[in-house]
């Protein structure tokens, strides 16, 4: 089953949130693509520093949802928050919703998301210090390990990885979700 997954990240995302996936998602067989604004390396963080770099495969404007089956978000404080303010970066986020596939994000990452305006009636979970954010965008937010509203996946933190990452490949195995909606 030869699936194409995006992970969208920049410099500062949490490093077991973007490694984790990416070493499951490749186990499946899976061919796993980091895209971000900048073509080069992006640096990881991890327990309070700055850690790895992690090469880019393409660059957002070079970039299309209809390339990939799914979209992968990772969390990080940094890292949300500088897409989130990224026109292109939104654009790319919305394209997986309206086309109906599977949008995973973890932790801070649903910030890229309430920014992309697609949470709305969305049964969802994130790092408790955006819960605020999520409700107040319309989300309906729950304090759970992995949240799957429709081809939608969330998780809280890094402990989440094992069921995000399992949630996460079963939903790619399904493949589009006619219920996914931004």
């Amino acid at each position: 089953m030869n699936k194409r997954i995006a992970i969208l990240a920049t410099n500062g995302f949490e490093e077991s949130e973007l490694k984790s996936p990416k070493e499951a998602m490749e186990k499946e067989g899976f061919t796993v693509e980091i895209i971000s604004e900048k073509e080069g390396k992006i640096k990881a963080w991890a327990d309070g520093n700055w850690s790895r770099e992690y090469t880019v495969d393409k660059t957002i404007n070079n970039a299309s949802a209809s390339d990939y089956n799914a979209l992968v978000l990772p969390g990080g404080v940094i890292n949300p928050d500088k897409l989130r303010r990224n026109e292109d970066a939104l654009k790319f986020v919305n394209h997986f919703f309206e086309q109906k596939k599977p949008v995973a994000a973890i932790c801070h990452g649903p910030q890229i998301l309430i920014s992309a305006k697609v949470v709305k009636g969305r049964k969802m979970t994130s790092f408790s210090s955006i819960k605020d954010d999520l409700i107040n965008a319309g989300a309906n937010w729950v304090d759970e390990e992995v949240v799957v509203d429709e081809g939608f996946v969330t998780s809280r933190n890094p402990n989440d990885l094992p069921a995000f990452n399992s949630k996460l490949i079963e939903e790619i195995k399904e493949g589009k979700h006619e219920l996914q909606h931004a």
